[in-house]
């Protein structure tokens, strides 16, 4: 009783950004399992996730939604509301990489993965924030970091994707100070290589390469990464705000 109390989720509505695979798909379904109603944003549909969510008794639906599009974002959240009534929680996840040298990086590429990954997360916790300052909810919002904001990879050359992750961090640390008085936690999580649908894809050399860097030797997993946002988004980090939370098997700290 006491750990559903300290770290259920019953009652609260979940809102995920990019929930259709992956990480985000992981997460939802972690957050479902907690007892919250969990709500998709993303561009394509989420049946996968939702499916699994109701199967399993829990509640879930998907609003189609652009995060780089304030409209979109507003009309999203407006939806949530409308079926919901509230919103308690944002995992704000909907992300995208590119892996070049910055020399092969055109302008466009740069300002494509800084309005998704930083503009992205901007829009949604704001719109996310008015709503529960309006309402009196002492939300928790989750943005997506990467251990990509504190160091920089190696081999490959990733620029934006660094430079938009160490934005959120301050974003994150920034949101938390100024909305801590109306008891909205913000906090960021910073996954090391996650081994995901997106990293299937990614050169075997790359991964030859990143492996004697790992002190556990291994990529982690989509559910390890489940724990750490339950506790954030509980009431068992009631005095966690603007922090970030590595879960990187160590990789960044040496």
């Amino acid at each position: 009783m006491y750990l559903d109390d300290i770290f259920g989720l019953k009652k609260k509505v979940a809102v995920v950004t990019g929930g259709g695979r992956g990480i985000g798909q992981t997460v939802a379904i972690g957050l479902a399992n907690a007892g919250a109603e969990v709500v998709i944003f993303s561009r394509s549909g989420a049946d996968g996730t939702i499916k699994q969510i109701i199967d399993n008794g829990g509640k879930a639906y998907w609003v189609k939604t652009d995060v780089t599009d304030e409209q979109s974002v507003d009309q999203a959240f407006q939806e949530v509301l409308n079926q919901s009534g509230r919103v308690d929680i944002v995992f704000n996840n909907a992300g995208i990489c590119v892996h070049k040298s910055t020399l092969e990086t055109s302008v466009e590429e740069f300002r494509e993965v800084v309005d998704v990954n930083l503009n992205g997360e901007f829009i949604v916790a704001r719109a996310a924030g008015r709503i529960m300052i309006d309402k009196g909810i002492k939300g928790s919002i989750i943005n997506m970091a990467s251990m990509s904001g504190s160091i920089v990879n190696i081999p490959q050359w990733q620029a934006s994707y660094n430079a938009s992750k160490a934005g959120v961090i301050h974003l994150t640390r920034s949101l938390a100070v100024e909305w801590a008085t109306y008891g909205i936690r913000v906090n960021s999580l910073s996954p090391g290589y996650i081994a995901t649908p997106m990293s299937v894809d990614t050169p075997q050399e790359l991964k030859d390469a990143w492996t004697p860097l790992m002190p556990l030797h291994r990529m982690g997993t989509p559910e390890e990464l489940v724990p750490a946002v339950l506790y954030l988004a509980s009431k068992a980090a009631s005095y966690t705000t603007g922090s970030d939370v590595l879960v990187d098997g160590a990789y960044s700290s040496f």
